[in-house]
């Protein structure tokens, strides 16, 4: 199949593995603004086939998500199927052994030089273990592994992030902290690029064009994240032989019910922040 080359505008491409999760956290972001689950799961070879068309010109490295990725049954195989060529980022809240994960997985594969970490952890204090957490980043580090730890500051545990943020820091851990998205009793957190984007009764017709590769279980491609997650409107498929990208701005009547990640400001792949994935075009 031919190539699928990515705009130059574009700056990360998504891969959601699986929707699902093997924790159950209240303030999960990908419930936000809806979530269709009972997707079928793609097969390691298929994943394989469709990853390998990928041509990015900034080499932009393939970010392997969920959901929680690690729980797909193939995990493993899509991983070394991937060309070696194609560099990996993984979001994971590190419920495996780190030992079968470091025999599975040639250290090569997470291991790209970037301004953070390839493997990026977040620990939920509600639903995790600290002490267990920490254990299992220290040795995937010790196995040579780039790991980083990410905490989200809920109003809830904004004291608990701090605390455990500091005995990373003492320890040689990179603890990074991301800023809650979301409303908690009554007020809305986050900052975002397009005010009246996110949360609202009142929805808005306008026009919107991506900055990132959004690809869900099956290999359906989406604008953004609100689609994917409630598998509105693919623009494509990744084992489609003819599909190619437009970069262009798509009509949407959702505007008021965007998904935060879609609009938040935040820093790019370079670290450096006022990087919103999304240009809104308001009718």
């Amino acid at each position: 199949m031919k190539k699928i080359v990515l705009p130059s505008s574009y700056s990360y491409i998504g891969v959601f593995l699986t929707l699902s999760c093997n924790l159950a956290c209240s303030y999960c972001i990908n419930h936000l603004v809806g979530l269709k689950k009972g997707r079928k799961l793609l097969r390691a070879e298929d994943w394989a086939t469709g990853l390998s068309r990928l041509k990015s010109p900034r080499n932009i490295p393939l970010t392997l998500q969920g959901g929680e990725p690690t729980i797909h049954p193939d995990f493993y195989q899509i991983v070394k199927g991937i060309p070696d060529d194609m560099t990996l980022d993984l979001l994971t809240n590190i419920q495996f052994d780190p030992d079968k994960f470091a025999q599975e997985v040639p250290l090569e594969k997470f291991n790209r030089k970037a301004p953070y970490a390839a493997i990026r952890v977040s620990y939920h204090p509600e639903t995790m273990d600290f002490n267990e957490t920490k254990t299992k980043v220290r040795r995937m580090m010790d196995l040579g592994f780039r790991v980083g730890l990410y905490g989200v500051l809920h109003p809830n545990q904004v004291e608990e992030i701090q605390r455990v943020k500091a005995i990373c820091e003492e320890e040689g851990i990179d603890f990074r902290t991301k800023e809650f998205l979301g409303t908690h009793e009554g007020k809305l957190h986050g900052t975002y690029a397009y005010p009246g984007s996110v949360f609202s009764e009142v929805l808005r017709s306008c026009l919107c064009k991506t900055t990132e590769l959004l690809i869900d279980p099956f290999g359906d491609i989406f604008r953004c994240h609100h689609d994917l997650y409630n598998r509105l409107n693919p623009i494509g498929n990744l084992l489609d032989p003819d599909f190619e990208i437009n970069d262009e701005h798509r009509p949407c009547d959702y505007f008021g019910k965007c998904n935060p990640c879609d609009v938040k400001l935040k820093t790019n792949y370079l670290q450096e922040f006022g990087h919103t994935s999304v240009d809104i075009i308001l009718s």
